[in-house]
């Protein structure tokens, strides 16, 4: 895993890496509504922190992303027909679970669940390639992941964009806590209503991609 990365091919001072030692799967991987899209991945040693590599916080359960929430989405997605060279980042607005359902009923094998989280935006959305990136928003100093990328569909003569879909982190707070041992991470709580006024140092685990390292936590303010 490489951490600290912007390009694939240039230079990356910042750059550092560390081999998996264990990854846990969630057991109901794979199974309609394709809703537990989720791994923890265990490090071989600790990654310190730099003005470069920051762990970001998790949403924690009861977390409310409402329509219009502004969330930033980046990745490795395809631009064209390649994948992009450098790391990108487009911001997405939350879109609605029942307007996301609506939106890919009959297209979706088990539909929309609630432990997804969908993000829209006119002529943007992920790509192939993005798949496992964190979506993220801001509350006060802290940015909080909401979602893991799992893919968008385009249907249709018309090249229609659908909602891009996540997973949604909150929803798995529980399976992840007890899965991480005595190095128990900690979760923030999103709304609307709470996100400028939060000022804690709390101590989650870092999300990165598509699965949690857990050999370090923490989670800074900024």
């Amino acid at each position: 895993m490489y951490f600290g990365r912007v390009n694939q091919f240039g230079s990356n001072p910042y750059e550092t890496s560390r081999t998996v030692s264990r990854i846990i799967i969630h057991p109901d991987y794979g199974h309609p509504p394709f809703d537990k899209d989720i791994a923890l991945v265990q490090l071989s040693s600790s990654v310190p922190f730099s003005d470069y590599i920051i762990p970001v916080c998790l949403a924690a359960a009861g977390s409310v992303f409402d329509a219009g929430t502004e969330s930033w989405v980046s990745g490795w997605g395809s631009l064209q027909s390649d994948v992009s060279d450098v790391l990108q980042e487009v911001m997405l607005p939350v879109v609605s679970n029942s307007d996301c359902f609506k939106a890919y009923d009959g297209v979706l094998e088990g539909g929309i669940s609630n432990n997804m989280i969908c993000s829209r935006h006119d002529d943007k959305s992920i790509s192939p390639g993005d798949s496992g990136g964190p979506m993220v928003s801001r509350k006060g100093s802290l940015w909080i992941q909401s979602g893991i990328s799992m893919f968008s569909e385009e249907v249709g003569n018309d090249d229609i964009k659908y909602p891009s879909v996540f997973i949604r982190v909150s929803q798995y707070q529980d399976w992840i806590k007890s899965n991480m041992g005595s190095d128990q991470p900690g979760f923030v709580e999103f709304n609307e209503a709470s996100k400028s006024n939060f000022n804690l140092l709390l101590l989650p685990l870092s999300l990165t991609f598509s699965f949690i390292p857990f050999t370090f936590s923490l989670c800074l303010a900024f």
